[in-house]
């Protein structure tokens, strides 16, 4: 298995992988958060460090979920409460207070490797920064948190999140959200009306309008985040 430790500590990072090597991990050091970012998608899991000297470890774990469910198993020397459900919050599978013991590094790195190999295939699921959005479970979770949302609030989101730099059509999102059992639309002013209800709805649900943004005379388009 390939691990990518992102450690700006040289003598931590070095023996970390010397004791990773021997239990047979393939380790590659990043000894800073752009590298860290840069090659992340190369791994299968990442060992991140979260007092890197150039980026703030949080600001890389949000980087990289919104891009990438690789597993992430968090480090710090700050051991207090708020660190670990920080780096949770931010998207780590794990957070380990320095000093630790290698055994339960060890430990804990096999049990999210069982979980991520439990998982079904990730096809059905999106992830932008801190929002998820499941198509199989129909779910949409920010920050962890579960947002309760209609069937077409849902379908609404799922369709602009799945192509975030295009600008969706209002009449795209009409043809595609709001069809009946036989495949028709309702009436477009009556369905238009509608689209505007649920798109402020989602921006309530989701705390923050910058989720979905408004293209003037086109529809509208996923947030940048």
């Amino acid at each position: 298995m390939q691990v990518l430790l992102a450690e700006s500590d040289a003598t931590h990072a070095g023996a970390l992988q010397q004791n990773l090597r021997r239990q047979g991990y393939d380790v590659r050091i990043a000894a800073n958060g752009v590298a860290a970012l840069e090659t992340h998608q190369e791994y299968d899991l990442m060992l991140l460090g979260l007092e890197l000297i150039d980026i703030d470890g949080l600001e890389i774990c949000r980087a990289v979920r919104a891009s990438s469910d690789i597993p992430i198993i968090a480090f710090t020397a700050r051991d207090t409460e708020l660190d670990r459900v920080l780096s949770l919050q931010a998207g780590c599978d794990d957070c380990l207070a320095k000093p630790y013991g290698f055994r339960e590094l060890a430990a804990r790195i096999e049990a999210v490797m069982r979980r991520v190999r439990r998982q079904p295939p990730s096809a059905h699921r999106i992830v932008r920064g801190p929002l998820s959005i499941d198509r199989e479970s129909r779910e949409v979770r920010l920050d962890g948190r579960s947002i309760a949302m209609t069937r077409k609030e849902f379908d609404l989101l799922h369709l602009l999140a799945s192509q975030p730099r295009a600008v969706i059509s209002r009449e795209r999102l009409m043809t595609e959200v709001w069809k009946d059992s036989k495949g028709t639309r309702a009436m477009d002013h009556q369905v238009s009306r509608t689209l505007d209800t649920h798109v402020n709805m989602v921006r309530q649900k989701l705390g923050d309008p910058g989720w979905v943004v408004t293209v003037r005379g086109v529809g509208f388009r996923f947030g940048n985040y």
